[in-house]
């Protein structure tokens, strides 16, 4: 392709992406392009976002559009998918769903909710399975962001546990954790891992050297605007801000803000909010076709029915996950960990308690299709999807749902909510 003529430039089109509302700042465009062409870092709104800042060509432009999480996203790629693995038409393929925790009482506090994907990491290291975990800690320059981290022992997984709400860009150094040519496992957002699956069409390295992947179900992360909103409606300055959890030790646990040497502690709830209507979230996230991890071998799920917790959680509830091994060796790795003793099994569930736990999840996914066709309306740039059945889903809707939804869209794109 020419990058001459008439047409968005290479520029513009990469800017197209976030200046829409695609970006998720995972970091992949930089790896793609090299950090000499394209530099990903906060942005005035506090956003990570891609800068270019070397020379962009309209084919480096074109691969970005074939492995960016904000314009391409799948499902288990075909070959994952064994003959004896169920589909369900919202929670996608899996082989075994189960309620389960970290066996180690100190990793269940420890972690977001009941520790598995904790003490799963640490399991692949004493194991001997994989050389590291690819993950993401707390950043070391922004406490409310988080950055990517590599750990090789048990204490240092246990180091970076706790959900990051904040923009993280996992993918940043993919290609140096490629040129290593160890073998690892990477726990990240479901739209972190649908973008290493694509990039995996372009560096056959991905396959041989990923062994795992493990994700959270995601329900979005929140605006560094709403972030900056909840520090200064708790009276803390958010410049002063000296460390950020956002929840963790105990289920959820607390919202934890360091300022030096003071502590403050607050309900997960008074972050978020009491219901989902208060939810404040990047249009990404909004629109995501996939916050259930569906190229995931493991993905792991809060457990509160109805999808939130009271003002009493965190307190009384140690924590527990909703387990869903999709793969041959997400349901070997979840196995042999309950065997070895590094997670314990309650019970079998089904889908229907899972949609239980997670019903914004099972909303989301029968609304995604209407949501992209009111992004066409606009002359949006449109994500391309593979294997995650929403047309299916949303067939399954009454036409006028389906066309509340895409009005919405339309509506929000002419305010300029996105």
């Amino acid at each position: 392709m020419s990058d001459v003529g008439p047409g968005p430039s290479p520029i513009e089109r990469l800017q197209a992406i976030v200046d829409q509302g695609l970006c998720i700042g995972c970091g992949l465009c930089q790896a793609v392009a090299g950090p000499a062409i394209i530099s990903v870092g906060p942005s005035p709104s506090g956003y990570l976002e891609p800068m270019v800042v070397g020379e962009l060509s309209h084919d480096t432009v074109d691969t970005i559009y074939d492995v960016c999480p904000g314009t391409r996203i799948d499902g288990l790629p075909p070959n994952l998918v064994g003959s004896d693995t169920i589909l369900d038409p919202v929670w996608g393929p899996w082989r075994r769903m189960v309620l389960a925790w970290a066996a180690d009482p100190e990793v269940r506090f420890e972690g977001s909710t009941g520790g598995v994907l904790t003490a799963l990491a640490q399991y692949l290291l004493t194991s001997g399975r994989v050389e590291f975990i690819a993950h993401v800690t707390a950043s070391s320059l922004e406490p409310t962001h988080g950055e990517p981290t590599v750990s090789e022992t048990p204490a240092q997984v246990l180091a970076a546990a706790g959900s990051r709400y904040g923009p993280t860009a996992p993918l940043l150094n993919v290609a140096e954790l490629l040129d290593r040519g160890r073998p690892f496992a990477f726990i990240a957002k479901p739209c972190d891992l649908a973008a290493l699956r694509n990039w995996a069409r372009h560096d056959d390295r991905v396959d041989e050297l990923v062994r795992y992947w493990l994700t959270p179900v995601c329900g979005g992360f929140g605006p560094p605007a709403f972030t900056r909103g909840f520090l200064d409606r708790m009276g803390i300055d958010p410049a002063t801000v000296t460390g950020f959890r956002y929840r963790g030790r105990g289920c959820p646990g607390p919202t934890r803000v360091e300022v030096g040497e003071r502590v403050h502690e607050f309900h997960y709830l008074d972050y978020w909010g009491d219901d989902e209507s208060q939810w404040s979230l990047p249009w990404r996230c909004r629109i995501c076709p996939d916050g259930i991890g569906e190229s995931a071998d493991i993905a792991a799920a809060d457990t509160w029915p109805g999808g939130s917790p009271d003002r009493e959680a965190g307190v009384t509830d140690p924590g527990t996950n909703a387990v869903v091994a999709r793969t041959v060796v997400g349901q070997e790795l979840l196995e042999a960990a309950e065997r070895d003793g590094a997670v314990i099994v309650e019970r079998t569930i089904a889908p229907a308690e899972l949609g239980d736990y997670q019903p914004h999840q099972v909303a989301k996914k029968y609304a995604v299709a209407p949501r992209f066709q009111g992004m066409g309306d606009m002359g949006r740039l449109v994500p391309v999807t593979h294997g995650l059945r929403i047309d299916e889903l949303a067939a399954r809707q009454p036409p006028a749902e389906n066309e509340r939804q895409r009005a919405g869209t339309r509506t929000r794109i002419i305010e300029g909510r996105t």
